[in-house]
C-alpha cells in the first residue's frame, strides 16, 4: 500500500447536506388539488407568449418549476427529459423557473445546457407560483385535459433530504400519476413531498437598523469565506453571490456554520495549521441572527465591492506546464468516475519541484486530483491496453458511464501500480505554496506524471482539460520532501500483519491503533489521515523522549469526502525516539448512514471503497537518504 503515502488525500467535495433540507416527516400539500387552473401564460426569450389554455388537445399537462441554481433540480434534467421522450406524444411538459436575477435568454441557454427537450419559461412576478402555490423546486404539477390539478410533488422519491440520496428509487411518483391519468383511472397518491430548494417569496418588512442585514454584515462573511467555491464555474454546487442566493440557502448556511460543518475542516483539535478555515464565532453568531430574524436584505449601499478572485497561475509562470491531450467528456448522469490520464514531462534530466499548482479546468465537475510520479511507463501501458479493449469490444466510452469519452484509463482504486512517489494534489478551496526552501519532489527524468481526477456529474455533459503548473528548485542543494506512514490495526503490533485486520458485522465503535517511532531527527511539515466510508473517528498524538504528549490532531466526525492534507502553521521539530500513537475509530452498524452495505457484512482491509484502511501519512524532511522518513513501526532498542 505504499502508493497511498506521497499523495494528499485532499477529497473536499461539494456540499454534502446530509440531515437538512425539507423534515421527513411534513405533509405533502393538497393546494388546488381537484381544481381547475386559471389561464397561465409564458413568455419566452423571443417575446412568444404560451397560454395553458392553448394546449387542448393534450390528455395531461406537467408544469415543473426548475431552478439551474439548484443542484436536486438540475439532477432531474435527464430523467423529465427521457420521460418527454416517452409520453410526448400524449403529454406536454412545460418547464419554469422562478430565479428573478435570470432573464429569459439566460434560462433559455441553461435549459439548452443541460439538454432540456421542452420548453422553459421565466415566472415572472412569480404568477404561475402563486397560482399552483409551489414552494419548491424541483416540484411538478400534473393537469388533465380539463386543466385540473390532479397531482403535485416529487418527480420521485431518490432523495431522502435535500442532497441526501436514498439507496434505491422505489417510487417513480410523477410516472405513476401520468400512467394513471392517462389510462383514465383515478391518481391513487395525488400529493407527495416534494424534496429541493425553496421558492423565494419577496421580502415585505424593511429591516430595521439594529438588526444584521445581508448586505451590511453577511455579505462580507460569504465573500471571504464561502464564495470562492460557490460561485458560478467552481465545485460548489450552487452559488452565493447574490442576496437571493444566500436566502435559498439560508437555513443550510446556519445550520452547517453553526455545527462547523462548513467551512469544510475537520479537525475539533490539535496543532495550528496553514489552512484552517474555521469562522470566528463572531461571524457564525451574525449568520445565525440573520436567518433567526428573517434574513433582512438592508442597503445595497452598505455593501462592500464585489469580491475579485485571482485569474491565471497564482505563482506566476510555471516552469513546466503539463495538460491533458485532449478534452475529457463526461457524460451527465452515472457514477462519479476516477480517471487516470498520463502526463509525459520528457524531463532531460531529474528535477526538484518546488510547488506544484493544479489547474481544474472545469471545476464544476472536478472533485478532487491526486499527482503521483511515473518513472517505469506503466501508465502508459494501462491506458494503451484500455484503449486497445475498448475499441475491440467497440465501446468508447471511457470506463464510467456511455458518453464518457477522452483520454486517460480507468482503475477500480489508485492508478492500477506502486508509483515512484508523489505531487500531493488538488481540493476546491486548496492554495498552492512553495515547499520548503532548498526542498521539493524528485521527478526523475523522462518520467511521467499520473493524474487522478475524481469526477462527479451535474446532470448535464462536461468537458474538461485540467493541467499541471510545476515550478523547479533554483537553489544548487536541495533536499527531497519525503513521507512516512502509520497504520492501524486491531491489537496496535508492529510488522505487516497489523494491516490485515476485520471489522466485524454490527460493530458500533471498533478500535484500530498504531504506534511509530522517530529513529532520527526529521522536521514534520504535513500529516493527513485516511480511512473509508465507516471510518467515524481518528486522531494522532506524539510523546517527544523527554516530554509531554501533545495532540496533533482530532477529527471526531470522519467524512470520506472531506479528506484532506493539513499544513502545519509551525513545522514541528521531531526528535528520534518520539512516539506517535494512532487511535481509530469504525461504525459498522445499520445505525450508520454511510455503511455501504445493508445488512452490515464483515469488513476487511482492502482498497475498494467497501473495504477499509486506517493510514497517517507525514511529510517532511530528514538528513536521510532516499524519499522516506526515518520512521518505524517497531519500538527502539532500549540500551
Amino acid at each position: 500500500m505504499r502508493w497511498f503515502y506521497p499523495v494528499a488525500i485532499a477529497c473536499l467535495a461539494c456540499w454534502s447536506l446530509a440531515n437538512v433540507g425539507q423534515a421527513v416527516d411534513k405533509e405533502p400539500s393538497q393546494a388546488k388539488l381537484g381544481q381547475k387552473i386559471p389561464n397561465l401564460s409564458f413568455q419566452d426569450a423571443d417575446g412568444k407568449t404560451l397560454s395553458l389554455y392553448d394546449l387542448k388537445d393534450q390528455k395531461a399537462i406537467v408544469i415543473v418549476f426548475l431552478s439551474f441554481e439548484c443542484p436536486v433540480s438540475t439532477s432531474y434534467c435527464d430523467p423529465l427529459a427521457a420521460m418527454q421522450k416517452d409520453l410526448g406524444k400524449h403529454v406536454r411538459f412545460i418547464g419554469v423557473t422562478t430565479n428573478l436575477d435570470e432573464t429569459e435568454g439566460q434560462v433559455a441557454k441553461q435549459a439548452r445546457e443541460f439538454k432540456i427537450p421542452f420548453p422553459v419559461f421565466r415566472d415572472d412576478k412569480l404568477t404561475a407560483a402563486d397560482a399552483l402555490k409551489a414552494d419548491v423546486t424541483p416540484e411538478c404539477f400534473v393537469l388533465d385535459s380539463d386543466y385540473v390539478l390532479r397531482y403535485r410533488g416529487r418527480i420521485d422519491n431518490s432523495y431522502a433530504e435535500r442532497l441526501k440520496k436514498n439507496a434505491q428509487i422505489t417510487e417513480q411518483n410523477l410516472e405513476q400519476a401520468l400512467g394513471e391519468i392517462l389510462s383514465g383511472r383515478p391518481v391513487k397518491t395525488p400529493a407527495t413531498l416534494p424534496i429541493g430548494c425553496p421558492i423565494l417569496r419577496e421580502q415585505k418588512a424593511a429591516p430595521k437598523a439594529s438588526e444584521v442585514t445581508y448586505h451590511r454584515d453577511v455579505l462580507p462573511i460569504l465573500q471571504n469565506h464561502c464564495q470562492q467555491c460557490h460561485r458560478p464555474g467552481e465545485v460548489g454546487p450552487f452559488s452565493l453571490l447574490t442576496y437571493r442566493q444566500a436566502v435559498n440557502w439560508a437555513d443550510d448556511i446556519k445550520l452547517y456554520t453553526k455545527d462547523r460543518l462548513m467551512p469544510p475542516w475537520k479537525l475539533t483539535e490539535g496543532a495550528r495549521f496553514h489552512n484552517d478555515r474555521r469562522l470566528a464565532d463572531k461571524d457564525i453568531a451574525t449568520l445565525v441572527n440573520w436567518v433567526d430574524k428573517g434574513c433582512a436584505e438592508g442597503d445595497s449601499k452598505d455593501a462592500p465591492p464585489q469580491k475579485e478572485f485571482p485569474q491565471g497561475w497564482q505563482l506566476g509562470t510555471p516552469d513546466l506546464v503539463l495538460s491533458m491531450p485532449d478534452d475529457f467528456q463526461l457524460a451527465a448522469s452515472g457514477k462519479d468516475l476516477f480517471r487516470c490520464m498520463v502526463l509525459p514531462t520528457n524531463l532531460p534530466e531529474d528535477q526538484y519541484v518546488n510547488a506544484v499548482e493544479i489547474r481544474a479546468g472545469n471545476p464544476r465537475v472536478v472533485h478532487h486530483v491526486l499527482l503521483f510520479i511515473d518513472a517505469e511507463g506503466k501508465g502508459k501501458k494501462l491506458e494503451l491496453d484500455q484503449k486497445q479493449k475498448t475499441l475491440k469490444e467497440k465501446e468508447l466510452h471511457a470506463g464510467g458511464a456511455p458518453g464518457d469519452v477522452g483520454p486517460g484509463y480507468t482503475v477500480g482504486m489508485g492508478i492500477g501500480f506502486q508509483p515512484q512517489g508523489g505531487m500531493g494534489g488538488w481540493a476546491p478551496g486548496s492554495m498552492p505554496r512553495y515547499l520548503p526552501k532548498g526542498a521539493g519532489y524528485v521527478l526523475p527524468k523522462k518520467a511521467d506524471v499520473i493524474m487522478q481526477v475524481h469526477y462527479h456529474r451535474d446532470g448535464r455533459a462536461e468537458k474538461d482539460r485540467t493541467q499541471i503548473g510545476l515550478y523547479f528548485s533554483k537553489e544548487k542543494a536541495n533536499k527531497p520532501f519525503q513521507n512516512g506512514t502509520m497504520a492501524g490495526s486491531a491489537g496496535g503490533g508492529t510488522g505487516p500483519l497489523r494491516l490485515f485486520f476485520s471489522i466485524p458485522a454490527g460493530a458500533e465503535r471498533h478500535h484500530l491503533q498504531g504506534d511509530s517511532w522517530a529513529t532520527q531527527d526529521f522536521t514534520m511539515h504535513t500529516i493527513s489521515p485516511h480511512m473509508h466510508m465507516i471510518g467515524k473517528e481518528i486522531a494522532v498524538t506524539m510523546t517527544p523522549p523527554e516530554g509531554a504528549t501533545q495532540k496533533l490532531f482530532t477529527i471526531k466526525e470522519w467524512d470520506y469526502n472531506w479528506q484532506e492534507t493539513y499544513i502545519f502553521k509551525e513545522p514541528i521539530a521531531v526528535k528520534a525516539g518520539t512516539k506517535f500513537h494512532l487511535d481509530a475509530y469504525y461504525d459498522n452498524s445499520a445505525k450508520n448512514p454511510h455503511n455501504p452495505s445493508n445488512p452490515p457484512k464483515a469488513v476487511f482491509f482492502g482498497e475498494q471503497t467497501f473495504n477499509e484502511m486506517c493510514f497517517v501519512f507525514i511529510g517532511g524532511l530528514s538528513e536521510r537518504v532516499g524519499r522516506g522518513l526515518p520512521m518505524s513501526g517497531t519500538p527502539p532498542k532500549k540500551e
